[in-house]
């Protein structure tokens, strides 16, 4: 998909400064806060932070210039990034979910392409998998490194809220429609929602779309074709949604909920919700907030099938891996390089398989028994590797620009507040830059 950059306006130095975020403070002017003899890393604040922060001391165990890593909290993150990308605050390396995500930046020539960086060490690319890897190729450049790891949204469950209602989880649509009505029964909301972040409500979207259309009608939609969300496959989606949400499976104050601030899994956690369909972070962040049930009465599986639908039962959504991107104007390249080797080493796949991450390194599956869920690992290995194929997260794929409207659009079918058509309509209206 061919854009042309279009960035928000960047604000002054000062007026940056009353974000209060963690980073460097202006100084000389050149665009990067590297001018202090370290290179700042920025993250996405939440539960995998552990990790990062473990892999740039082992970065500064030995280099001369030191690793800074700065976070900003997840739901502010993309806003506070644009907002900082061209200013003498921005960062040296940072933070993405490549596709669309990183597309203005490399239209406004701010990233430095990693192809001279391969070329010194190959194994910059080599050491990860083809198709993920290359999430973060625009243009035919290579921007991003993976780190973290690969993404798939699963649907999570209590195993005891189940239980106690006469659930199994759900292999097929019918099946998820019935278990709506047993957990209603029991009083408990069957499915968590964070709907006040509104991307987690996507997840449904995506899902139910791939399931009934098959990955090819939002590829034509994100290629141009507009008529895509008018097609009767498009229409039987929404017609679906619909009826869960009519069915009561949300229940009636999801828009009151988050997930940023650990609301909608506490309710998982705490037995008031018997479903949560989230990304495999999932693990981790409730590792963190509920270890005990996270080792003991998490549950998950991959989405319900649909009968009669296009897509395969096998296929999956969410984000392929996250990435680290390199600013251009970085004063420090070959630390940047020497940095950005560590997401294939043993150290880093380790680390992050013990908080329930799944790296993409071509030595991930060595270390599978090593997670701190090896069940759970080799399960997501698995979706992973036998997927015929992978979509990534519709505001993802899309570029930032068209992220609001998207998130917009999702909310309001799901709250009545716009029908069917006038879902249609703002999804055809769509920013493509």
């Amino acid at each position: 998909m061919k854009t042309r950059a279009r960035l928000p306006r960047l604000v002054a130095c000062g007026a940056t400064l009353a974000l209060a975020l963690p980073l460097a403070a202006c100084g000389n002017g050149n665009g990067q806060s590297s001018s202090d003899g370290k290179i700042h890393v920025l993250v996405y604040g939440d539960a995998s932070n552990k990790v990062e922060k473990q892999i740039v001391s082992t970065f500064n165990k030995t280099s001369d210039v030191k690793a800074v890593l700065d976070t900003i909290p997840g739901a502010d993150y993309q806003q506070k990034l644009q907002t900082i990308i061209n200013t003498p605050q921005a960062p040296d390396i940072f933070f993405n979910w490549g596709g669309g995500s990183i597309q203005p930046f490399v239209k406004a020539d701010l990233l430095l392409p990693l192809d001279g960086f391969i070329a010194k060490n190959p194994d910059l690319k080599s050491k990860f998998l083809p198709a993920v890897f290359n999430s973060a190729v625009v243009d035919g450049k290579p921007y991003g490194v993976p780190m973290r790891g690969t993404q798939p949204v699963l649907l999570f469950h209590n195993k005891k809220v189940l239980q106690d209602a006469g659930v199994t989880p759900p292999q097929t649509w019918d099946q998820l429609l019935d278990a709506v009505k047993k957990l209603k029964a029991q009083g408990v909301t069957p499915i968590a929602l964070g709907g006040g972040d509104r991307w987690p409500t996507l997840m449904w979207f995506e899902y139910l779309y791939d399931r009934i259309a098959g990955p090819g009608l939002f590829q034509k939609a994100l290629d141009g074709d507009k008529s895509a969300w008018e097609s009767p496959d498009s229409k039987k989606a929404l017609s679906m949604l619909r009826d869960l949400v009519d069915a009561g499976a949300f229940g009636k104050n999801y828009d009151s909920v988050k997930y940023t601030n650990g609301a909608s899994p506490a309710l998982v956690a705490s037995g008031k919700a018997g479903f949560e369909l989230m990304g495999s972070w999932y693990y981790a962040q409730q590792q963190t907030d509920a270890k005990s049930f996270a080792e003991k009465d998490l549950g998950y599986t991959s989405f319900p099938t649909v009968p009669g639908g296009k897509g395969d039962a096998a296929d999956v959504v969410g984000n392929t891996n996250n990435f680290y991107s390199v600013l251009r104007k970085t004063k420090y390249p070959d630390a940047a390089a020497k940095f950005l080797k560590l997401m294939y080493s043993d150290e880093f796949v380790k680390a992050q398989l013990s908080i329930g991450n799944l790296p993409t390194t071509t030595n991930t599956e060595s270390f599978l028994d090593t997670s701190a869920n090896p069940d759970y690992s080799r399960f997501q290995y698995n979706l992973v590797a036998k997927a015929p194929a992978f979509q990534l997260s519709w505001d993802q794929a899309y570029p930032p620009a068209a992220g609001t409207p998207i998130q917009q659009a999702v909310q309001q079918f799901f709250d009545g507040q716009i029908d069917a058509d006038g879902f249609i309509k703002a999804m055809q209206a769509l920013p493509g830059e």
